[in-house]
């Protein structure tokens, strides 16, 4: 039976005028209207709009959600979506999010309004994950379609995607496939209907045909333009985090507040040093302070001059900077046990310009409470009284300054304001220390610390220590007392398998973060066959998220068998095969990070409070901030400021942070980036093109079998 699609009798002009819009803004010879740079999100509680919303957040670009769920919500009319300003027509949202093409009840005022808006300006809307359908203009996926898993599928950019808002990717987009057992996508491939004005950016083979349908398509219709994804994703899985940009460069013309880039940054501890190897026999790391057997004898893991060389060789290769957080101690220790020789320290040395060198203390002394190890797990010693008994501020400060000393004798290109601490101590520490060491932050004021490196897994904010701000690091799972795959194995064995497999029992008492291994993993195989591909997943996913922060490995993973190269060439081949040459990946120092992170958290606060003001009238932008806070900003190349070229360029835009001075930001726009003309009808004919999405759509959430959360990282 055919299906008849409910449309509406209204012109565009009466449509307009009968729900409250101001004509003026559907007019040519009127005044350009004022569009102001946000973002609606209209929710449903599906991953889909989370996402959206969450990719919004991450960039500093402001936004208001409404929650259909919620009794408590504003009504979308008229009224909320424009008003007038100074005279001037206004749309209070440069663009429309929507759980799909309409999830409102049949014959909704609130879609109506939309509509009616959306046409008076030219306001596009992203039909975050919809049911292919005529209304969308596509075909339903029983006519030659497909509907189902596209788990494991490799999708493509087309080349009016790669020419349009997806031209940062070379091209491929492939789908997650983590679990067998687990259904991680769902998505319905279709083709355009006959006539419709539809143009698919990312396609995939329709299963048993020799077609390609739509996953990501724009349909222009009706004086409309809706940006039509018909696959279910959450924020975390690779292949939203792949297309998100591209999503909202299409929503916002490439004009927003915010900015986004792909960063990613090593950091190596223990230079110099030497870390105790894995015991597989004890299941503990001789040396270690819960290691008690009275005959474990510590095994030193070193880099020789020869991992050095292929250190810098690498680094070559793949245009990418290490950055060494060393202890100057130990190599002190190396030539006094050795007749005053070190071949390690003496090749770091020479190549030290080939490396980026942060403060790492001169011993890696224990810099928060003093440690009681007399029971496992150790607990903090404590005075006559009961107080807790601290390292001192002068010890602390020795060994920041000591190190320091140490590496300007060698000649290291150090910023003196950037320390890493022993284990992050000195920090608290749960469950046994649960407040900071008092004193650190007076050494960190002694040696004029301005960015301490705190780990993520325990503290993912920023926060103020003294004098110096926090830069949260993540650690990867490749483990300090490895140098060989074998040990990494037994030891990933033992953490994550059950007692009755052999292992420690972890995962079994703590569901909740750490996932069990189904079987043990192979020694001979198994860092290369799941342990590698698992991190570099997990940090790829960081890459790719607009996420600053540093994950830290230790120099053991550089020698012996260089276990951390397979791990970071993962990231960055994978990185290399899915972005375009404009999108490079972003490389930078500690300094640089806890700089990003700092602004990002004082614009959201502005943003949050209200005190941001911004919004385009024709080619111009103004932005008004608080004095102080700086303005991430992301626009088409061509745009100025004062006449010169703003920002920098990345993924095919400008993008940055400009200082406020009390002033209002002003930009200048180029003419290629007209605002879409507002009120205008698709030239294309068919059944489609008179669809203007009055009828609701169908239900359009996760397919029973389909995981919607992402799938916890084993180990937490």
């Amino acid at each position: 039976m055919k299906r008849t699609i409910r449309t509406t009798l209204l012109t565009t002009g009466a449509l307009i005028a009968a729900l409250g819009i101001p004509t003026s803004a559907a007019h040519a010879d009127a005044p350009a209207p004022r569009i102001d740079l946000r973002v609606l999100v209209v929710s449903d509680g599906g991953p889909a709009t989370d996402a959206i919303a969450a990719e919004l957040d991450a960039a500093g670009t402001p936004y208001t959600e409404i929650d259909l769920t919620r009794s408590d919500r504003p009504v979308i009319d008229a009224g909320y979506l424009a008003d007038t300003v100074d005279g001037r027509d206004r749309a209070r949202f440069q663009a429309v999010v929507l759980p799909n093409d309409n999830p409102f009840p049949a014959g909704s005022a609130e879609m109506a309004a939309l509509v009616a808006y959306e046409k008076a300006y030219g306001i596009p809307q992203v039909d975050a994950y919809t049911y292919a359908r005529p209304e969308a203009g596509l075909q339903y996926p029983v006519h030659g379609g497909y509907s189902g898993s596209v788990d494991g599928v490799r999708a493509q950019v087309t080349a009016a995607g790669r020419s349009g808002p997806f031209g940062y990717l070379d091209g491929p987009v492939p789908f997650e496939d983590n679990s067998p057992t687990v259904g991680e996508s769902y998505a319905y491939l279709s083709t355009p209907v006959a006539g419709a004005d539809f143009t698919p950016y990312v396609e995939a083979a329709i299963p048993g045909t020799p077609k390609r349908g739509s996953l990501v398509g724009e349909y222009r219709h009706d004086g409309r333009r809706e940006l039509v994804v018909t696959f279910v994703y959450n924020r975390h899985q690779q292949q939203f985090r792949l297309l998100a940009r591209g999503i909202v460069e299409w929503m916002t013309g490439g004009v927003r507040l915010g900015s986004s880039r792909n960063y990613f940054a090593v950091h190596v501890d223990d230079v110099f040093a030497a870390d105790d190897r894995w015991n597989s026999a004890l299941n503990c790391t001789p040396g270690d302070v819960d290691c008690t057997d009275p005959d474990a004898t510590p095994d030193p893991i070193r880099m020789t001059p020869q991992d050095v060389d292929h250190a810098v060789a690498w680094q070559r290769e793949r245009d990418f900077t290490l950055d060494f957080a060393y202890n100057g101690a130990g190599s002190a220790d190396h030539r006094q046990d050795n007749n005053g020789a070190d071949p390690l320290a003496d090749r770091l040395i020479a190549e030290r310009a080939e490396f980026r060198w942060i403060n790492h203390t001169y011993t890696h002394a224990f810099l928060g409470c003093e440690q009681d190890t007399s029971v496992v797990p150790w607990r903090c010693a404590t005075n006559p009284d009961g107080s807790t008994k601290w390292v001192s501020r002068e010890d602390v400060s020795d060994e920041i300054a000591a190190n320091r000393a140490w590496g300007l004798r060698a000649g290291l290109p150090l910023d003196d304001g950037e320390l890493v601490t022993g284990e992050h101590s000195g920090l608290r520490v749960l469950p046994q220390q649960s407040a900071d060491n008092p004193n650190l932050a007076l050494a960190l004021a002694d040696n004029k610390v301005t960015w301490l490196a705190s780990d993520n897994s325990r503290e993912p904010g920023q926060r103020h220590v003294g004098p110096a701000t926090t830069v949260p690091r993540y650690p990867m799972n490749v483990f300090y007392n490895a140098g060989r795959a074998a040990d990494q194995v037994d030891e990933y064995n033992w953490i994550y398998t059950s007692r009755a497999q052999g292992g420690s029992g972890i995962c079994e008492d703590n569901p909740a973060t750490t996932t069990c291994l189904p079987a043990p993993l192979d020694p001979a195989t198994g860092y290369q066959e799941h342990i590698v591909p698992v991190e570099r997943r997990i940090a790829l996913g960081h890459v790719l998220a607009n996420d600053p922060r540093p994950h830290f490995i230790h120099q053991s993973n550089l020698a012996e068998d260089r276990i951390a190269y397979p791990v970071l060439d993962g990231v960055l081949d994978s990185y290399d095969a899915l972005f375009a040459d404009n999108t490079p990946v972003i490389n930078p120092r500690m300094k640089d990070i806890g700089a990003e992170l700092q602004r990002r958290t004082a614009w959201r606060a502005a943003v949050r409070d209200g005190r941001v003001t911004a919004y385009r009238v024709g080619d111009t932008v103004t932005v008004e901030s608080p004095d102080g806070v700086a303005v991430p900003a992301t626009m088409p190349e061509g745009t100025t400021r004062a006449g010169a070229a703003f920002g920098e360029a990345y993924a095919g835009e400008r993008s940055g942070w400009t200082a406020s001075a009390g002033a209002p930001l002003t930009l200048t726009l180029p003419a290629s980036a007209a605002p879409a003309a507002a009120g205008t009808t698709s030239s294309a004919g068919g059944p489609a093109a008179d669809a203007d999405g009055t009828a609701p759509a169908p239900g359009t959430r996760v397919p029973v079998g389909v995981a919607e959360p992402v799938t916890p990282r084993a180990g937490g």
